[in-house]
């Protein structure tokens, strides 16, 4: 499996293409912008996308959803209460006014333990709420892709309409910190002094997990 990690957009989001080397099916996760680029290195490394799957429904994340969903006929992929939510006429207001064009309507609505399987292999979505109510990270093969639920050294905003830090607290409590502690942490932005992290040092290092959860 072959994962390559780039910053698209004005936010300065990472975007992960994820394929399988012998079928050369994949998947994109965030497309966040830089549309012509993402386009470029799926001709690249001859990429089959089956799926666009979505961290979270913010328009920095989703913005490139309907252009590579036109591109490549690649099934849009998001948790249904994110869906639901940034599909409501305010939130459209909001990311055009941010600058952002909303994203489509998920082809396919997931929930938490959903799985999709490229090549040979299998994402499963972990439903993350805090940053937002449908957040979810992507488990591949020991591979956590966290969107903005879980960065190096931090955690995602919670003063967003929808957000919880109670509820984010209790995301990487129940679903992230029981995870192997190897598994190899890719955020949704470069905030950190890596752009990766595994989930031993997040649980050694990040303040959000050292001071808020290892003494419960």
């Amino acid at each position: 499996m072959r994962i390559i990690q780039t910053l698209v957009g004005p936010m300065e989001v990472f975007s992960y293409l994820v394929f399988d080397e012998e079928t050369r099916e994949g998947i994109l996760i965030d497309p966040a912008g830089d549309e012509d680029r993402l386009i470029g290195l799926l001709k690249e490394h001859g990429v089959k996308l089956l799926y666009i799957a979505s961290t979270h429904g913010h328009a920095d994340h989703t913005c490139g959803n309907g252009i590579l969903k036109r591109e490549t006929g690649a099934l849009l992929v998001m948790h249904e209460l994110d869906d639901a939510f940034f599909q409501m006429p305010e939130c459209q207001a909001w990311a055009k006014a941010m600058g952002f064009e909303p994203s489509p309507p998920a082809d396919l609505r997931v929930r938490d333990g959903d799985e999709l399987t490229f090549g040979g292999h299998t994402m499963r979505f972990l439903h993350t709420p805090g940053h937002s109510p449908g957040a979810c990270c992507i488990w591949i093969d020991g591979n956590l892709f966290t969107g903005d639920t879980l960065f190096v050294g931090a955690v995602g905003r919670t003063d967003l309409p929808g957000s919880s830090f109670e509820q984010l607290l209790g995301s990487l409590k129940s679903k992230i910190l029981p995870l192997p502690p190897d598994t190899v942490v890719w955020p949704g932005h470069d905030y950190g002094d890596h752009p990766r992290s595994t989930l031993g040092d997040e649980m050694d290092n990040n303040p959000y997990i050292t001071d808020f959860l290892t003494d419960d």
